[in-house]
């Protein structure tokens, strides 16, 4: 079988919101998420080399050493002894612990790339591919989707959505500063949710949209400001990118600190990124449009 290449797109968080947190530690969540066309990392798998792992990209230096596509890899061997595996490459182009799913997207990437080794095997139709994803991480069922989707409970329950809007223009932005190993579990303590005393707090979760925008700028990220005292660095890309001419909509994606602005065009997302790129050089910019 020849190399089978998979594209882990970055995440965004068109909206996020934490409606509490349950007797078992988990907090139960509602958000929109897409995800860009064109920004990820890219996962080869070459069935005909015996299991590895190796690393090339901007990014590969800070996941060097046990990284969540070896998990995936060893979890994957441990519930499906029989599916072909075989030599994973990741081209790690995304930042790390940057609230835009990386490391979720890999994992899935990982996941998709093994499935379609193994389409005649009955092994992999036997697997529960969105279970064994959630052990992994809450962002990976949905990386698993890679498409514009509503997310709810604890990352669990992903129902496609579409959009009349393709290709929504979004600039994406990260400050490219330390964050805490478990920057994630800071920013759900520093929210201080309350115990969960509802399933749902939205209504109507359309899986139509007819203006996505409009729907973002409905709803919020209930982390954001958590993210600010964890992150104080948050605070200076929000203001940033909220200054760039065309800008919609600012918001921070995840537990951040990546952040990202909606436009209208293309021209004008482009136009921001190369105006962000050289007023600040130390940061990770990107013009993509979401899906």
């Amino acid at each position: 079988m020849p190399l089978i290449r998979e594209f882990a797109p970055a995440k965004i968080n068109l909206t996020l919101d934490v409606l509490g947190k349950r007797p078992d530690g988990y907090h139960e969540i509602e958000s929109l998420i897409a995800f860009a066309s064109d920004v990820g990392d890219v996962v080869t798998l070459d069935t005909a080399k015996p299991v590895a792992v190796s690393l090339s990209g901007p990014f590969a230096a800070s996941i060097a050493g046990a990284n969540l596509v070896e998990t995936t890899l060893r979890l994957i061997e441990a519930h499906a002894p029989r599916l072909q595996l075989g030599a994973i490459h990741l081209e790690k182009n995304l930042p790390v612990a940057a609230g835009i799913g990386g490391g979720s997207a890999d994992a899935a990437a990982v996941m998709r790339a093994v499935r379609k080794a193994n389409l005649s095997n009955e092994s992999a139709d036997l697997l529960d591919w969105t279970e064994l994803g959630l052990r992994l991480g809450a962002d990976v069922p949905v990386c698993l989707h890679s498409h514009l989707a509503w997310v709810t409970g604890i990352g669990e329950t992903v129902t496609p959505a579409q959009a009349s809007q393709h290709g929504l223009p979004v600039v994406i932005a990260n400050p490219l500063v330390a964050v805490p190993l478990d920057k994630t579990a800071q920013v759900f303590r520093a929210l201080g949710a309350a115990p969960l005393t509802v399933t749902h707090k939205r209504s109507h979760m359309p899986p139509a949209i007819t203006n996505m925008i409009e729907l973002a700028r409905g709803g919020s990220n209930m982390l954001e400001a958590a993210a600010r005292k964890v992150v104080p660095a948050v605070d200076e890309v929000l203001a940033v990118l909220s200054s760039c001419s065309g800008n919609l909509l600012t918001r921070m994606s995840g537990a951040g600190p990546t952040c990202f602005a909606l436009f209208r065009t293309q021209e004008e997302a482009h136009l921001a990124a190369n105006a962000l790129t050289a007023s600040h050089p130390q940061w990770w910019v990107r013009a993509t449009t979401l899906n």
